[in-house]
């Protein structure tokens, strides 16, 4: 059964969710949400069934949320023939019979997805790990003692040795009766030196010196999202219950060197990680940025999370200064089960075509346990495309 099988850990997390968006779902209301900008840059939007359509299965994988897009290239505007690697956290798996779910089916933490360019969207595979018994498990587990496990991040493929790179939050279950017995441990950089092998094996866990149980202050996570650039490699974090996002940045030869990494503080980079400036806030846990073909930079998250608004902002450079948040879709069009809520929006540079960016956001329910079984398609990525005037 899935009780037996899945971890408290997402219901908690949710609630948790839920109630930070709570605490400041006022503030947002009396904010003034520009639709104007600086550079003011034109734009439609509409869903994208194609790619919602991908992650609609009934036998296998059939659920995940935590959806990011990585090319193999290392490259997100050159990925013509390239494949794309999909990162999920939470995972369901299992046999879907007549819309509703067949017993036996259970949830991991983590899986991938590998897309294959110039095949059929719906030839997309999807893997898990196997135990010694052949039971599936997740993809990716930390090596460390104790019990705990990966909620994955975003990452690249580094094209100055072909590693691919995965940012990784370590979470241990409490067990201790509470009402959020669960707990985020550490933040890693997962090295994997052989990506086309699968399963994906990771050659090193590496613990990142500059996450919050390493720092005073408000605690951070690492990796919502990561840009490349030439060399550079930004690595965006979200601080604090006011979700304030922070970003470091570091030469792509040097990513495993964490002294290297260099942070954006008022109007300087500095090795002071105490001095990170919030370059937005009320962002999602997991978020992008993506270069657009005029030259500015979009920052596009779900406001404060979970709430259905999902926000866009431009930049200059990668790490802002952004202009004044644009709400570019509401999820509640296409979701508006009030049994069901969405989170985490983000753009795909890798998948979208020119002119266009493909944004995911996920689709989950506080009534998880009451209502999966009968809408078992109901915990996948939904997808909406931004075009973009010329």
């Amino acid at each position: 059964m899935l009780k037996n099988s899945y971890s408290n850990s997402l219901k908690y997390f949710l609630i948790f969710s839920l109630l930070v968006w709570s605490c400041n779902s006022d503030k947002d209301k009396k904010e003034d949400v520009s639709t104007e900008t600086e550079n003011e840059l034109e734009f439609t939007v509409a869903p994208a069934p194609e790619w919602s359509a991908v992650f609609k299965r009934n036998s296998g994988w059939f659920g995940g949320d935590g959806i990011f897009a990585i090319p193999y290239s290392g490259d997100d505007n050159k990925t013509e023939s390239d494949s794309i690697l999909f990162l999920f956290s939470d995972t369901m798996f299992g046999e879907i019979e007549n819309g509703e779910l067949v017993p036996g089916y259970r949830m991991v933490h983590n899986s991938v997805g590998l897309f294959k360019k110039g095949q059929d969207l719906l030839n997309t595979d999807f893997f898990l790990s196997e135990d010694e018994s052949g039971q599936k498990v997740s993809m990716f587990t930390p090596n460390t003692e104790g019990d705990e496990y990966y909620w994955l991040g975003d990452g690249f493929v580094n094209p100055k040795n072909d590693k691919l790179y995965i940012f990784a939050y370590r979470i241990r279950d409490t067990h201790d009766g509470s009402a959020f017995p669960f707990e985020e441990v550490g933040n890693d950089l997962l090295v994997i030196e052989n990506k086309d092998q699968i399963p994906l094996e990771t050659t090193s866990q590496l613990p990142i010196p500059h996450s919050y149980k390493e720092l005073s202050g408000p605690p951070i996570s690492f990796g919502a999202g990561v840009y490349t650039e030439g060399d550079d490699v930004y690595i965006y974090g979200v601080r604090g219950p006011n979700k304030e996002l922070v970003v470091a940045r570091t030469k792509a030869e040097t990513i495993e060197d964490f002294s290297t990494w260099e942070f954006k503080a008022p109007d300087i980079w500095t090795k002071e990680h105490g001095l990170m400036e919030n370059i937005a806030q009320q962002v999602s846990n997991e978020l992008s940025v993506s270069k657009l073909e005029n030259g500015q930079y979009a920052l596009i998250y779900q406001g404060g999370g979970i709430n259905p608004n999902i926000f866009m902002q431009l930049g200059d450079t990668p790490a802002g200064p952004f202009g004044e948040k644009q709400e570019i879709w509401n999820t509640s069009q296409e979701v508006d089960d009030p049994d069901l809520f969405t989170y985490n929006a983000k753009a795909h540079p890798a998948i979208s075509g020119p002119g266009e960016l493909l944004v995911s956001y996920n689709v989950n329910s506080f009534k998880f346990f009451e209502i999966i079984e009968s809408k078992p398609n109901l915990y996948r990525p939904r997808f909406v495309k931004i075009k973009f005037n010329k």
